[in-house]
């Protein structure tokens, strides 16, 4: 008896052997020795790690070894094989599966994350499918999310791989000189230079031929520079504690980053229809882009604002852009006006016509002027303030709606000194846009009687109008830490946590087999 097979035999009960497929022959054994396709699916199994998986969700170890020995040994008897046939298969079949959508169900970590329907994968049919015509490498690939992104993400991720033991992280950075107010400004001495540079040039900021110089100088500044900039900070070259703090993280721990950005790719659709708007929270930016033969291609870009970490967070979620509306009325939402504004009022009664708010109650009726019953009637929920169009409205001059269960939305604001800042989590939860004309032709783009000159006459009217569109544009809100742009891999704050939530729950869910039989794990 082979000890492989014995352990094969315990993996059909853990790894699920309900859902292996019935075959009626052998699928990985020619006669009494593994099939090529066998080796290949070992193979497979063993190089989990390329796509941030884990092998031994899959048992490819012992698995790998039952195959080498019936390759090798005396003959495996008949339900020896039957045995590891089934106990491949179905580590397979987990294998795509997890490859294709991921290996947890993204509601389970974002309560209203509701992602669109996608044509069901039935990873045994798949599996089948691809024996049968003998090209099991190729089907794996095809597979996995059809997106560049995903791939340049896995060259990333090989390369940090490769960089985690260099000596460069071996020790830490020393701390920053004394005097230097916990900022090391160019032109001034570090006892760190050396290893600085090391790293630097570890991670490509820097050119490894590069010479020392003895003081924080060029080209370490501009070494510096590029690194803030790939990880979402003030590219001043100016190393503060924040810099610091990133120039710290070890390529190991970028590894891990990378994996759980390779795992919300596989359930974060990113191509599903011909144009998209799509909003990156930790990066803080807007892309609305196209979809043509399987490749994106970003027509704008563009900062954002979004809800505060600390209390209002954005929520993630898939929805249809319907309407625009110029010159929009700001409906003060009820836990902002029970929060915030009635208590204002009640303090100074004039920010009602300094800030041009009025009353409105549930039949109409309109009042500019503040009162106790109409200050107790927002609150019983019986009226709402509302702020008119105009310079001071919260909201800009336009408002793009794609109704949500969050009244969520994207709108300018005149507060556009935001954008300047690096972290931009200011808002109560609504996502501000920089451009809001660039973005507005952008949806309006196939409706040629929306030109520039009609988009802004619109927005500075003043009067309140609705345009429904004759082409919904899907709007996603997604969550991305890692991303590669123009062969560089950029890394963005955590700063919803969910990078954390993600983690915890893929170590739950990966699962060592239990021992059975006196077999040792």
């Amino acid at each position: 008896m082979l000890s492989g097979f014995i352990r094969a035999a315990a993996l059909v009960l853990w790894l699920g052997c309900g859902s292996a497929m019935a075959a009626e022959g052998p699928l990985w054994f020619d006669g009494e020795r593994p099939a090529p396709q066998a080796r290949q699916a070992a193979e497979l199994l063993a190089a989990a790690t390329t796509h941030g998986l884990l092998p031994q969700d899959y048992q490819a170890g012992p698995l790998g070894q039952a195959i080498a020995q019936a390759a090798q040994g005396a003959p495996p008897e008949a339900a020896e094989i039957a045995r590891l046939e089934q106990a491949l298969t179905t580590a397979m079949q987990r294998y795509l599966s997890d490859v294709h959508q991921g290996r947890i169900d993204p509601k389970t970590i974002h309560y209203n994350f509701s992602p669109p329907e996608r044509e069901s994968f039935d990873a045994q049919a798949y599996l089948q499918a691809a024996l049968a015509a003998r090209r099991l490498p190729e089907a794996a690939a095809e597979a996995a999310p059809r997106l560049p992104v995903y791939a340049h993400l896995r060259e990333s991720l090989a390369r940090y791989r490769q960089w985690a033991d260099d000596p460069a992280w071996q020790t830490p950075l020393p701390p920053l000189p004394a005097g230097t107010r916990g900022k090391l400004a160019p032109g001034q001495a570090y006892a760190g230079l050396g290893l600085l540079a090391q790293r630097l040039a570890v991670l490509g900021d820097l050119e490894s031929a590069a010479a020392l110089p003895t003081r924080y100088e060029e080209p370490l500044v501009g070494a510096v520079q590029a690194f803030q900039q790939r990880h979402g900070l003030a590219a001043d070259g100016v190393i503060d504690k924040s810099t610091l703090t990133q120039l710290q993280v070890t390529p190991a721990a970028r590894v891990r980053q990378i994996e759980l950005a390779l795992e919300r790719l596989r359930w974060t659709p990113l191509m599903q229809g011909p144009r998209m708007i799509v909003i990156n929270i930790p990066e803080f930016v807007l892309r609305a882009y196209d979809v043509r033969d399987g490749q994106i291609q970003v027509q704008q870009e563009m900062k954002i604002v979004v809800g505060k970490a600390l209390d209002t967070r954005t929520p993630l979620f898939d929805e249809d852009m319907r309407f625009i509306e110029f010159s929009p009325y700001w409906n003060v939402p009820p836990s902002i006006a029970r929060a915030e504004t009635v208590p204002r009022l009640r303090r100074d009664p004039g920010y009602l016509a300094r800030e041009e708010m009025e009353f409105v109650s549930a039949g109409g009726r309109v009042d500019r002027t503040v009162s106790a019953g109409l200050l107790a009637a927002v609150l019983a929920g019986q009226s709402r303030i509302r702020q008119r169009p105009g310079p001071k409205n919260a909201l800009g001059d336009i408002k793009f709606v794609f109704p949500n269960r969050d009244n969520i939305y994207l709108h300018h604001t005149p507060a556009t000194g935001l954008f300047e800042r690096e972290r931009r989590d200011f808002s109560h939860g609504c996502i501000r846009v920089e451009q809001p004309v660039e973005l507005a032709k952008f949806v309006l783009r196939n409706l040629p009687e929306w030109t520039e000159d009609r988009i802004r006459k619109a927005m500075g009217r003043g009067e309140s109008a609705t345009l429904k569109l004759t082409e919904p544009v899907p709007v996603l809100i997604a969550y991305g830490t890692t991303l590669v742009k123009e062969g560089r891999t950029f890394f963005f704050e955590d700063i919803y946590g969910l990078d954390r939530l993600l983690d915890d729950a893929l170590r739950k869910h990966s699962r060592p087999p239990q021992p059975t039989n006196g077999d040792k794990p």
